[in-house]
């Protein structure tokens, strides 16, 4: 097996802890179902969200989905003039056969075109 990574984003509509979390939770589990990953394969996730973002970490979302033994950490996106608000990214580290072309990046709500060159 490889190790890969797979990208994702999302973005929330305000800045609270329900928000956060249902929109955390749905991209994550997406991008795995997408890609068959099993929990087991994890290595570790990195989530980073815009400065507008302060009401939860995104990774606490992750440990409600079983998550909590997978090496997780959140950090702050760079804060670029005219980029994406309200948005969290993941970028998940793993162990795949599947090979890096053919890995599915998930992008939702208002970040579907962060990344519209990659294969979805």
């Amino acid at each position: 097996m490889a190790v890969r990574a797979l990208r994702g984003a999302t973005t929330i509509e305000s800045d609270d802890v329900a928000q956060i979390t249902v929109r955390t939770k749905e991209l994550l589990t997406e991008m795995l179902d997408r890609n068959s990953v099993d929990k087991e394969h994890l290595i570790s996730i990195l989530f980073t969200a815009t400065d507008d973002i302060h009401a939860l970490f995104p990774a606490a979302a992750a440990r409600e989905l079983g998550l909590g033994d997978v090496p997780l950490i959140c950090a702050r996106e760079l804060d670029i003039e005219g980029a994406t608000k309200l948005c969290i990214r993941l970028m998940v580290h793993l162990e795949t056969d599947i090979p890096r072309a053919e890995l599915r990046h998930i992008y939702q709500y208002g970040a579907k075109g962060l990344r519209d060159d990659l294969p979805g």
